[in-house]
């Protein structure tokens, strides 16, 4: 999985970011910074699966791994803006969050987005993986071979 930052196509970031949060935590976010827009559903919030494929070993031939639950919206701001919401699960309140803060990096109104919202979002996750990689160094063994004082 790539981790790192898409300078030349910073919306594919900031929608991955969005997909990747916790559940709720972009609603209560965006409602920090303002009052939701009015907006008119291009795609009602549906849920849906799609197949996720996998690599042996990461390098070999793809296969089917299984399917995962999503929910994907599209909506337009009164201005005429479109934005989009992926998901993954069952959460059709958190796709609508997605898809206005999409919406609204489009506008005059993204950066204060980017620093209230993705910012923030972004700081959560690399110290949720920080977290868990301490946790997981913490049970780290190192298996060594003692040499034996034979001449």
């Amino acid at each position: 999985m790539k981790d790192t930052i898409d300078d030349i196509n910073p919306r594919k970031e900031w929608l991955g970011t969005l997909a990747k949060s916790p559940e709720g935590r972009v609603g209560a976010l965006l409602d920090q910074v303002m009052a939701r827009p009015d907006f008119t559903w291009l795609r009602m919030p549906e849920i849906g699966s799609v197949m996720v494929r996998g690599r042996a070993g990461a390098t070999g031939s793809p296969f089917n791994l299984g399917e995962v639950t999503v929910t994907r919206c599209s909506l337009r701001l009164a201005d005429g803006t479109v934005g989009h919401g992926y998901v993954q699960g069952r959460r059709k309140a958190c796709a609508e969050a997605a898809a206005l803060v999409d919406a609204l990096m489009q506008t005059e109104n993204a950066a204060d987005i980017r620093v209230a919202v993705l910012n923030v979002l972004e700081a959560e996750r690399t110290e949720a993986r920080t977290t868990r990689a301490a946790k997981a160094a913490a049970t780290k063994v190192d298996f060594f071979t003692m040499v034996r004082g034979e001449d």
